[in-house]
C-alpha cells in the first residue's frame, strides 16, 4: 500500500511515516516546507534504512495535488497539512481558514478527480471546547474556543458531508490531545521555529539553555498541584494510530471519530519535575497568572480507539521527557540549524 502524507515533514507528520513504513506501508511525503526542514528526510533514512520520497508541493494547488496522487498510484491520504497555534489563530483567522479548512476542499476535490477514496484526517481535541464533562469522550459536544480549534470542526464537517454524499469514501478523524516527545533514536523530533507554542519544546529549550525559564501560567487551578492539567500523547503512539485506523478501516466507508490520548493527566508541574529528572538538572520556573481562555484539566476517553482499533498509548510521562531531551540534547538548536 502506497500512501501520500501531507505535511509529512512536520513534527507528526515526520513521526507518522516511520510508523508507516515499519507497517509495511510505504509513505510519500507531500509538503511545501513552510514550518519543516528538508533534514529530515536525512533523518528519516537513517531510522528507516530507506529514502521516502518527497514531492514538494502546497494543499491549496490542486494541479500539484492531482499530479502527485497519480503519479504516485496513493490509495489513501494521511492529511497532517495545517497551521496549528491557537493563540496565533485568533490573530490571523483568515490564514488559518484557508490553510485548514479552504486547503482540505482543494485536496478532496482532488482526491475525488483521480479516484483516491480514503482519507485519515489529523484533527484536534480543540475541537470540544471547554469541558462540559471529563474525560472527553467522541460523543462530546463540538464547541471550540479559537479558530483552530473552528477550521477543524468545518474540515471534520466537510468530510462528513462527502462521506454522506460518496458512499464509496472513507474518513477517519483523529481527535488528538496534547502530542509530545520524539523518536528514540534521538534523532527526530519537534523543531517549532520561532518562540514555541507548545510546553515541551519551551522546557526542553530552556534545559538546553536557549530560554531563561518556563513561564507556568495558573498556579491556583483546582488540582492536586495547582497547576492545568492535560493529556499528554508521545508522539510515536501517536503515530501508530494513523496506521491502526488507516488498517481497521482499509475495506470500510463513512465518517469515523476517535480520541487518541493516554486517558490520563499530567499537571504542568509535574511535566516540568519529569524533566527535570531527564536532563539531571533542576528546569527554572516562574508563576505566572492564568491566561484567557485556559482550563483546569483537559485530558481523553481513548476507550473507542482501545476497542475498536486495538490501539493504547504505551509511553509514560518520562519516557515522553527522556525522548525529548535526548533530541533536544543532539540538535540544541533544532534540526534546520543542526551542521549534520
Amino acid at each position: 500500500m502506497k500512501v501520500l502524507v501531507t505535511g509529512g515533514m512536520g513534527y507528526i507528520g515526520s513521526h507518522s511515516c516511520i510508523a508507516l513504513y515499519e507497517a509495511g506501508i510505504t509513505p510519500v511525503i507531500f509538503d511545501n516546507l513552510v514550518n519543516s526542514s528538508v533534514k529530515v528526510l536525512e533523518q528519516l533514512k537513517k531510522i528507516t534504512g530507506t529514502s521516502i520520497e518527497f514531492i514538494e508541493g502546497d494543499v491549496s494547488d490542486a494541479v500539484a495535488l492531482e499530479q502527485a496522487l497519480r503519479q504516485t498510484n496513493a490509495s489513501a491520504v494521511l492529511h497532517f497539512a495545517a497551521l496549528k497555534a491557537v493563540g496565533e489563530s485568533t490573530e490571523q483567522p483568515l490564514r488559518y481558514y484557508q490553510n485548514n479548512v479552504a486547503a482540505t476542499l482543494t485536496l478532496l476535490e482532488a482526491m475525488q478527480k483521480v479516484g483516491v477514496n480514503k482519507i485519515i484526517f489529523s484533527s484536534s481535541a480543540t475541537v470540544y471546547g471547554d469541558p462540559q464533562y471529563l474525560p472527553f469522550d467522541e460523543q462530546h459536544p463540538l464547541r471550540a474556543t479559537s479558530p483552530y480549534g473552528w477550521s477543524k470542526i468545518m474540515a471534520e464537517q466537510v468530510v462528513n458531508d462527502l462521506c454522506c454524499a460518496a458512499s464509496d469514501f472513507l474518513a477517519v478523524s483523529l481527535r488528538y490531545f496534547n502530542p509530545v516527545g520524539a523518536h528514540p533514536s534521538g534523532l527526530l523530533g519537534e523543531s517549532p521555529q520561532g518562540t514555541p507554542n507548545n510546553l515541551l519544546p519551551f522546557i526542553a529549550q530552556t534545559a538546553v539553555g536557549r530560554r531563561p525559564f518556563v513561564k507556568v501560567y495558573g498556579s491556583d487551578y483546582p488540582t492536586p498541584d495547582g497547576s492545568g492539567v492535560r493529556d499528554y500523547l508521545h508522539v510515536m503512539d501517536l503515530a501508530k494510530g494513523h496506521v491502526a485506523a488507516l488498517l481497521h478501516h482499509q475495506a470500510d466507508k463513512g465518517f469515523h471519530t476517535y480520541n487518541l490520548g493516554t486517558g490520563q493527566g499530567h499537571s504542568v508541574l509535574e511535566v516540568i519535575r519529569a524533566f527535570s529528572v531527564s536532563a539531571g538538572k533542576e528546569i527554572p520556573f516562574t508563576l505566572a497568572p492564568r491566561r484567557a481562555g485556559d482550563v483546569a484539566c483537559y485530558y481523553a476517553d481513548a476507550t473507542k480507539a482501545n476497542q475498536l482499533l486495538g490501539w493504547t498509548a504505551e509511553h509514560s510521562l518520562q519516557q515522553m521527557t527522556d525522548d525529548t531531551w535526548r533530541w533536544q540534547s543532539n540538535y540544541p538548536q533544532g534540526l534546520e540549524y543542526s551542521d549534520e
